[in-house]
């Protein structure tokens, strides 16, 4: 399979797969963590001049339906990026923009994967460790796309 026809694929399957995992974390999730996570508080803290503060505070099955919405809307952005990183690719084959698509790819498995497994299991070293990665990733393709467009490219005549 061509490098471009492989972008466009996966971003067609990880965009539909952004659109199930929103639908179900707005329609099958909610009942799950209200339930799992009943009497259970999410805090955000602080430290202010050696004070710990309390920034946010809120139920816990909220915080964990808000991740999964997180997720699912940044795995369709970076679906629609992998679109068109294959458009592109189409246009002109630049390595730049396969490490934009592997980039994107492993991104969505690690951001959008990562905020799913740590709604569903509150496993916090996913949400600090497979997440931020995921985003470091997601930042590095956003970079090579951009290095796509940085080269020589066929002169117009």
């Amino acid at each position: 399979m061509d490098s471009a026809k492989r972008w466009i694929i996966l971003g067609a399957l990880l965009g539909g797969l952004s659109v199930a995992a929103g639908a179900f974390g707005a329609h099958g999730l909610d009942r799950y963590f209200r339930l799992k996570y009943e009497d259970e508080v999410y805090e955000k803290k602080v430290e202010i001049e050696g004070r710990e503060v309390v920034l946010v505070r809120r139920p816990l099955a909220e915080k964990y339906l808000a991740d999964v919405k997180t997720g699912a809307e940044y795995q369709m952005y970076h679906a629609l990026a992998l679109v068109l990183a294959g458009l592109m690719y189409r246009q002109r084959a630049c390595p730049c923009l396969n490490i934009a698509g592997w980039c994107f790819t492993f991104g969505c498995l690690g951001f959008s994967g990562g905020l799913y497994a740590y709604a569903l299991t509150g496993a916090k070293i996913i949400g600090m460790s497979i997440v931020p990665l995921g985003g470091v990733l997601f930042i590095a393709g956003w970079v090579a796309l951009l290095a796509s467009q940085c080269g020589k490219t066929p002169s117009s005549t």
